[in-house]
């Protein structure tokens, strides 16, 4: 241990400890910007120095040690002007558009100005302006880069991806795209952790409330809204609800008052995978000798996917076939459940497509009209297969469909706009927001949930067991998919909680499990850099597994991109834990038990790896 003093008190901290542990502990609150726990601590803000008795340079509390009998000093007259110039220099490089910035009231340098009383920039501005493409799911805006390099650390370091880097060096030192590469080009998986952990705007994801707000203001479109399972932990973050108030209830009340026309639970969906894909690795594991591939990785994430198709190609082969629940409860919406509530199909043909996009700025889904299918969208059907569009029959057909979901994720956008992830033009999901855009929306529309009251998801997707909640928390799919794995080898429900070992924040994870006599090795992997070290391992023969769970996101998607930011947080784990409080409530802990899942296999996909469900819930994904 080492003993010094800050600021007059006595701190006894451990041998190596930065000074800036020193000052926590003595109760001293000293500012920082560039710094991330146990990830960066490079000092480029050159905001939290401290003085140093018997030092004559101010030094950087995050990355100096603490050492034998030091004198600190954290209020200076001297360290605070240091800290506003630091601070004001910044905001010379910075495009001060606070009120239009999508952090305004949640900026770590827009706290720090008014924390350290900078009521003006003495210096000329200096912004760097870069293009981008705005079409792609991730934003980079240069002109609010404040090199901190917090997005270079946690590429490098938690992911494993190095898609951003720093050129130039001191005053014109500057972070870019790896070797000056376009984005889409550059190996990024928009996994968003750049997003979360970025302190200023300079990084988000792409908005697309207006797309929403354009698809609810119309008459003529029936707007669909589905909710993943880990949105239920954080909706309610920027409205002050917490616990029971951020219920799962109030936040289909809220969706449904945003003018939503159905509200619908992915936890259906995710419940779907578990079918299809504990099916699939089954299946491979039956064959196992017969040369089936194996491990089978999890294909949920889409994060993980485009980490494996971008850097590690050759393990194409091993992911599972099955969609994602996002794109599963796309594909069953437009096909499965529009007859269920007076709906029909989405019509085909691009030039139909290509006339209600024209006419109303947004993709089709279903048609609806009351008497169900008949004349009427005959009529535009054969209107279409004479190569033009009768707006007659168009109208008279019904209202277009538009899905919109709600994720934690910025992935999430590009995979739904995955051309395999359509049918015949047509999208499974036109829309997706993260919850930060979910909170943007609620704001802008004034809905205030803490007065609504509680309401139900939609039927028939608004049942979800407690397999399906545990899908937001890493390890939840393996677990979920070994609880019904185990069903089908055994033909009886395992204890809800046999698997449990899977759970933990531990980065690579491995158990082995008996399932009825056969024994199964599997890992979860959480962090693309973890899941980088587990693929290395499995090429050197190291270890052996048949069945891998992986989350681009630390956490899983408890902690994933698109999540609320909160600054120096990282709430994965509680959210996490809130998931596995859910599970523990529900009447129904299997997948395989829930009774919609099981209606809707024997009234429309017979059976897993149907035909019919490879045709509208697997995918393969060297082709995307």
């Amino acid at each position: 241990m080492v003993n010094l003093t800050v600021n007059g008190q006595a701190v006894q901290v451990p041998e190596g400890a930065p000074i800036l542990s020193a000052a926590f502990a003595s109760g001293t609150r000293v500012p920082t910007l560039c710094g991330i726990k146990g990830v960066s601590d490079i000092g480029a803000c050159r905001v939290c120095v401290v003085e140093v008795e018997g030092c004559e340079r101010l030094m950087a509390a995050c990355n100096t040690p603490a050492e034998e009998g030091m004198a600190v000093r954290t209020d200076t007259p001297r360290v605070l002007e240091a800290r506003r110039v630091n601070v004001q220099l910044m905001l010379s490089q910075h495009e001060v558009k606070c009120p239009t910035c999508v952090r305004n009231g949640n900026c770590v340098l827009q706290s720090l100005a008014r924390e350290l009383n900078v009521l003006d920039v003495p210096y000329a501005e200096n912004a760097t302006h870069q293009s981008w493409d705005a079409s792609f799911p991730l934003i980079r805006d240069s002109a609010k880069c404040v090199r901190c390099l917090r997005c270079v650390q946690v590429c490098a370091k938690v992911q494993g991806c190095d898609v951003w880097d720093v050129k130039n060096r001191a005053t014109r030192l500057d972070v870019d795209v790896r070797d000056g590469l376009p984005i889409q080009d550059a190996g990024c998986t928009l996994c968003g952790q750049c997003v979360t952990h970025c302190p200023t705007g300079a990084l988000r994801e792409r908005d697309d409330t207006d797309a929403v707000l354009a698809a609810l203001a119309d008459l003529d479109t029936v707007c669909v809204a589905q909710v993943a399972p880990a949105v239920r932990t954080s909706w309610g973050e920027g409205f002050g609800l917490e616990g029971t108030d951020a219920s799962e209830g109030r936040l289909a009340a809220t969706l449904g008052a945003l003018g939503f026309d159905y509200v619908f639970d992915t936890n259906f969906a995710a419940d779907m995978t578990i079918m299809e894909e504990g099916s699939e690795f089954l299946d491979r594991l039956g064959k196992r000798d017969a040369g089936a591939v194996l491990p089978m990785f999890t294909s949920c994430c889409p994060g993980w996917v485009r980490y494996v198709r971008l850097h590690r190609p050759d393990k194409l082969a091993s992911l599972s076939s099955a969609k994602s629940p996002q794109q599963m409860f796309g594909a069953l919406l437009k096909s499965y459940v529009a007859p269920k509530v007076g709906m029909t199909p989405p019509r085909s043909g691009a030039d139909y497509q290509a006339g209600v996009r024209e006419g109303a700025g947004i993709g089709i889904g279903l048609a609806e009209h009351p008497e169900g299918s008949g004349a009427n969208d005959e009529a535009a059907v054969a209107a279409v297969a004479e190569g033009g569009v009768a707006d007659e029959a168009c109208d008279a057909a019904g209202k277009r469909v538009f899905c919109v979901s709600f994720m934690p994720c910025v992935a999430k956008k590009y995979e739904a706009a995955v051309e395999e992830m359509a049918r015949e033009g047509e999208p499974d999901v036109d829309a997706v927001l993260t919850v930060r855009e979910l909170q943007r929306l609620v704001r802008l529309m004034h809905v205030d949930p803490r007065r609504l009251d509680e309401r139900a998801f939609d039927d028939p997707m608004d049942e979800g067991s407690g397999a399906a909640v545990i899908f937001g928390a890493t390890g939840g799919v393996m677990e979920a998919a070994l609880r019904s794995a185990y069903y089908l080898v055994a033909g009886q429900n395992p204890d809800p909680e046999a698997f449990s070992a899977v759970r933990g924040a531990d980065g690579w994870r491995e158990r082995t499990f008996d399932m009825d006599g056969t024994p199964v090795r599997v890992a979860v992997a959480s962090g693309l850099a973890n899941a980088a070290k587990l693929l290395d391992a499995l090429d050197a023969g190291e270890v052996e597994y048949d069945f891998v769970e992986v989350m681009a996101c630390p956490g899983g998607c408890a902690g994933g991109g698109g999540q609320p930011i909160h600054e120096a947080c990282e709430l994965a784990a509680e959210r996490g834990a809130v998931l596995y409080g859910l599970d523990k409530q529900r009447a129904t802990r299997f997948s395989h038990e829930n009774p919609h899942v099981a209606m809707c296999y024997e009234d429309y996909l017979e059976a897993p790896l149907s035909h019919r469900a490879e045709e509208l819930l697997h995918t393969d994904q060297a082709t995307w």
